[in-house]
């Protein structure tokens, strides 16, 4: 897989951006806050049209704007196709392949794959459990285009749920026919969720310990998905459990839960209150690894879904990464760049290219960009 262009127009602080890449690899230079991970971001939109760094889609819009477009050009199986985006609000945003409208956007984000790795993934373990769920989930797009339509299919039913609850917030005699209804949707729908989370997941560790060990050979790295339906699943060679019977467990719960529910007015089981802990020798690494062995582990987990993807749409992800050589040691920068295969564009931004040694950067395209403009370009 291979991104031959991009085009930007009114995107973020892009007024008007146009960049071609012949290489694999690909260095955005430039000082801090000139849009060096918005255009990287534009790229992630244009995969899974989706982004951790917006709530929604005009925020995408350059501020004195109406609209924003993003276009590209990538090669797939030696063959060429043009991903065209119109963020137009209100009106829904509109998609094209090869100029031919998309409805569904399953549709638009089979074409391009991508592995995205920021400075704000060096957070991860640190960070609240929404970001290992947004973590998650978006990785699981790039494997299944269909899940962001099933993500958001279940938590338009939690939303009306939630409001429902907080019609009857406290009211232990109220009438619960409509709230059944909702648990119904919500087990059959969050079952889908939780089974795909743990078939990724349980895929992803068997990688991801492969990979973490050769940073810290004596270092095992073991996953858990602690989920509020199934209590904490520890990945084995057992099979994952079915979605029929999560479903069951899952209705079973909300049962169990449903006057805390009606007292609280807040959903409080599903994959929307899950999170993924991670352990080293047995120590979880959120609370007992230093600084180092938790970057080891989001490098080992980034690398690990890199390959992973791979493996599924037999082809190489693009990969993203957005100044992360600048927050690891020399040891983890040296292995994260060995590691990226032959046949994997990378584009990587940094503040400037001393990071980089000069084998590195013989066969390299360099783009610097200053207040969202191309400032120049070394082939």
């Amino acid at each position: 897989m291979f991104i031959k262009s991009i085009e930007l127009k009114n995107y973020r602080n892009y007024k008007d951006l146009k960049l071609e890449f012949s290489k694999e690899k690909i260095l955005l230079i430039g000082k801090n806050a000139q849009g060096k991970t918005n255009l990287l971001e534009s790229l992630y939109y244009l995969s899974c049209l989706n982004t951790p760094r917006a709530k929604n889609d005009s925020e995408l819009i350059c501020w004195d704007e109406q609209i924003t477009k993003l276009k590209a050009v990538i090669q797939k199986d030696d063959i060429e196709k043009e991903l065209e985006i119109l963020i137009n609000p209100p009106k829904r945003k509109e998609l094209k392949v090869n100029g031919i409208k998309k409805g569904k956007s399953a549709e638009f984000c089979i074409n391009l794959s991508v592995v995205a790795f920021s400075v704000n993934d060096l957070l991860l373990l640190r960070g609240v459990p929404d970001d290992r769920r947004s973590w998650l989930d978006m990785a699981i797009s790039q494997i299944y285009p269909a899940y962001p339509d099933r993500l958001a299919k279940y938590n338009k039913i939690r939303i009306q749920k939630n409001n429902h609850l907080k019609e009857i917030k406290g009211n232990i005699n109220a009438d619960t026919s409509l709230l059944e209804v909702f648990n119904t949707q919500m087990s059959v729908s969050g079952s889908n969720i939780i089974f795909l989370r743990l078939k990724f997941l349980k895929e992803l560790q068997k990688i991801a310990m492969e990979k973490h060990l050769q940073i810290a050979p004596n270092e095992i790295l073991t996953t858990f998905y602690n989920s509020t339906v199934l209590g904490d699943v520890v990945f084995s060679t057992e099979d994952i459990t079915p979605v029929e019977e999560i479903a069951q467990v899952f209705e079973k719960r909300l049962k169990e839960k449903q006057l805390e529910e009606i007292i609280r007015a807040q959903a409080l089981v599903g994959p929307h209150r899950d999170d993924v802990s991670f352990f080293i020798n047995g120590a979880e690494a959120k609370k007992f690894a230093s600084q180092g062995q938790q970057r080891t582990v989001v490098l080992s987990l980034k690398l690990a879904e890199l390959e992973l993807i791979k493996e599924k749409i037999n082809d190489t992800p693009v990969l993203l990464l957005d100044d992360v050589l600048a927050e690891l040691d020399d040891i983890r920068q040296n292995y994260l760049l060995n590691a990226i295969g032959e046949n994997t564009q990378t584009i990587i931004t940094s503040v400037d290219t001393l990071h980089f040694d000069e084998e590195y950067l013989k066969d390299v395209e360099i783009f610097k960009i200053t207040e969202g403009k191309l400032a120049s370009y070394i082939g």
